[in-house]
């Protein structure tokens, strides 16, 4: 089960790291393409926003590929789950506000790997 669960915070890591070049860098080519529903014209103006919500996928990504590096099993536990936690807020809140499939996108992979991490705590 370990190994399941450091493939998933890969896979998220590397999921938030798509974000970080998505929205820092390819916002105004490849977002109206993903976001049909938007306007076009809207991202130009929302280029700098957009950026910065990159930037914070970073720092997921970045804490969640930490744990990779951490030895102590309770801290890397702890910096794991307090890194996933950010990941399932931030995806339930995009998917109240932005769009349905964040919540299927971003936080349901949180909320499995999170749920996995505790049930292999309390084994």
């Amino acid at each position: 089960m370990a190994i399941i669960t450091s493939i998933l915070i890969g896979f998220i890591a590397f999921l938030h790291l798509y974000f970080l070049y998505f929205e820092m860098f390819a916002w105004t080519t490849k977002g109206p393409k993903i976001f049909r529903g938007f306007p076009k014209d809207l991202f130009p103006k929302t280029k700098a926003m957009a950026a910065n919500q990159g930037l914070y996928n970073g720092f997921l990504a970045a804490g969640l590929i930490w744990t990779f590096f951490i030895s102590n099993p309770v801290w890397k536990f702890n910096v794991s789950v307090f890194f996933l936690a950010c990941v399932a807020i931030a995806g339930i809140y995009g998917g109240m506000t932005v769009s349905k499939k964040i919540l299927s996108v971003q936080a349901l992979p949180a909320l499995v790997t999170l749920v996995l991490l505790i049930v292999m705590k309390l084994m």
